[in-house]
């Protein structure tokens, strides 16, 4: 009885909160992130919440986590039942990291606070939804999606942390080396073309559009943004969300009539937007896009897989750009340690003709290996940065994309350009202490570029 009382007393709490704002004072907001520097803070605090009696334990232990994520930098919370307990986990800086586990119990009425936080149905268990709210730190307001799914232990619930501040970086702070700035900049004050960007979700490419926008964006020219969703709010720029009936074709088609002189799509998915999207950049318009590609090469296979006729690529894109990101060394604890063995084989392929080699560092028989302190939170990594590849359309690149679609031979057609490949790029900063090897290996093939450089 006792046991029922008090989850209704939570519950009765929640359905009293605004609906869709996790409600918090500054001067808490502030106390919490101060005392939550680490993932040990954060699974402390959590466990001391909910093994208290507190009438509303299960609010403050929510409150607990979502402070902890945004302290700590995660992306995404992720509340995952299993025979034996449920386990919650941060990404962070791409990663997932356990926090720890807890009671089925204590989930139940976890979930159904999230749901009633979140706008979703507390009824329906059988069937995926989606809901959002927000957390409001020092006077912003940071957006959190929920996703719900049904699992076999109970519901599986994700949060997807949208903070302006991770996404709203200058193009210096992306990582770019000085020559690839300054190809950047070149490209992006052109009045039309196409420029891509490409890699997998969650490699950063939104962040690289948004930032080249800013650049490019100033009274005198209309900008006009077609996303899914809109994640960050640019001054000056029109920003446009996709739904049910405003799609990325209608609303690109709906663009285009709306007089801009630079256009963002926020992603390629079939033949008719990429067929819109080219031929906006060949009628004087300057449009930025992603697709899902592996490399910087396989855009232009991939565009023509879509329909798109490769006579007119060459007149239409001028950049194609692949990036991943990798995590960041923590500088407090990184540990210097000598390129031996396999590390050596993989190593100096990467950088025996690499282009630009004045940026690299004297001493390449040395490279920096992760620790953990109390300053990355006991992971050794903090922060991300990205690794990038760029192809530019040239007469050799446009005669080729006529000629053939393989990627290859696409690739082997830019080599005069002198531009490092994304495995060259990481390679320079492993050697620069700014990642690891074993981080680069986590999100770039080594194996396959290894092999790419001895055969070429």
């Amino acid at each position: 009885m006792d046991h029922a009382w008090d989850r209704y007393h939570d519950l009765s709490f929640a359905t009293e909160t605004e609906a869709g704002i996790l409600t918090l004072s500054n001067e808490t907001i502030q106390r919490m992130l101060a005392e939550l520097k680490t993932l040990e803070d954060v699974r402390s605090h959590i466990k001391e919440h909910m093994g208290s009696k507190d009438t509303h334990r299960i609010s403050r232990a929510l409150e607990v986590t979502m402070a902890g994520a945004l302290s700590l930098g995660a992306s995404d919370v992720h509340l995952e039942p299993e025979e034996n307990g449920v386990r919650m986990r941060y990404r962070l800086d791409g990663v997932l990291i356990e926090v720890l586990m807890f009671d089925a119990p204590t989930y139940a009425l976890l979930s159904s606070r999230l749901k009633l936080l979140s706008g979703l149905k507390l009824n329906i268990k059988n069937a995926a939804q989606d809901g959002r709210f927000s957390i409001v730190v020092n006077e912003k307001e940071i957006e959190i999606r929920t996703s719900v799914l049904p699992g076999a232990y109970a519901e599986t619930i994700v949060m997807r942390i949208l903070d302006p501040t991770t996404i709203a970086l200058p193009m210096e702070k992306l990582g770019f080396d000085k020559y690839l700035m300054e190809i950047f900049e070149r490209e992006i004050a052109k009045p039309n073309g196409l420029i891509l960007n490409t890699g997998p979700t969650g490699s950063g490419k939104t962040t690289t559009l948004y930032a080249f926008l800013r650049k490019v964006s100033n009274p005198g020219i209309k900008v006009v943004t077609i996303e899914d969703p809109i994640e960050y709010h640019l001054p000056g720029v029109v920003q446009t969300q996709v739904s049910k009936d405003y799609t990325f074709a209608s609303g690109l088609r709906s663009t285009l009539r709306q007089d801009p002189d630079v256009i963002m799509v926020g992603e390629i998915r079939d033949g008719e937007v990429a067929s819109t999207a080219v031929n906006a950049a060949l009628t004087g318009h300057l449009v930025f896009s992603t697709l899902h590609t592996n490399d910087a090469a396989g855009t232009f296979p991939r565009l023509i897989d879509m329909g798109v006729n490769p006579d007119i690529l060459g007149a239409a894109i001028t950049v194609s750009m692949a990036q991943r990101l990798v995590r960041k060394l923590c500088e407090f604890c990184r540990v210097a340690t000598p390129i031996t063995g396999e590390d050596a084989k993989t190593m100096e392929p990467l950088l025996a003709h690499i282009p630009h080699p004045e940026g690299l560092p004297a001493n390449r028989d040395t490279m920096w290996t992760a620790k953990g302190c109390e300053k990355c939170g006991g992971i050794g990594y903090k922060g991300r940065i990205s690794v990038v590849e760029v192809i530019l359309m040239d007469k050799q690149i446009e005669e080729t994309v006529r000629r053939t679609s393989s990627d290859r031979e696409i690739w082997k057609a830019s080599r005069p350009q002198e531009i490092r490949r994304m495995a060259q790029d990481g390679a320079v900063k492993v050697l620069n202490g700014i990642t690891s090897l074993d981080e680069l290996g986590r999100v770039v093939d080594l194996h396959d570029e290894v092999m790419l450089e001895t055969l070429s």
